[in-house]
C-alpha cells in the first residue's frame, strides 16, 4: 500500500527532524527524502506553498548524497533544518 502524500510529509518531516537533531545522516537518507520529494512534487494534492519548500529540501539532499563530510553538512544547514521542519509542519 503506497503511503498517502500526508504520510510522506510526515516522513519528510521526520528525517529532517532526526538530522538536525542528531546532527548525523547516511546517504541513503538523502536519497530517500529526493524519492519523498519527486513523489511529493508531481502530486496534486500537496499545498503549492509546500512545493518551494521541497525544491530547497531537495538541493540540500542532493549536497548531502555527494558532501564528503555529513555531519559537517548537517552542521551547517543546522538553520535551515530547523526552519524547514517548522514550515513543513504547519501544512502537515
Amino acid at each position: 500500500m503506497p503511503l498517502s502524500h500526508h504520510d510522506q510529509v510526515n516522513l519528510l518531516k521526520d528525517i529532517l527532524s532526526n538530522q538536525q537533531t542528531d546532527c548525523c545522516g547516511s546517504v541513503a537518507e538523502y536519497q530517500q527524502l529526493e524519492r519523498l520529494i519527486k513523489s511529493l512534487m508531481v502530486n496534486t494534492n500537496v499545498d503549492g506553498n509546500i512545493k518551494s519548500i521541497l525544491q530547497d529540501v531537495y538541493q540540500y539532499s542532493q549536497n548531502g548524497v555527494n558532501a564528503s563530510d555529513l555531519e559537517q553538512h548537517i552542521q551547517t544547514n543546522q538553520g535551515q533544518l530547523s526552519q524547514w521542519v517548522n514550515d513543513i509542519g504547519q501544512f502537515s
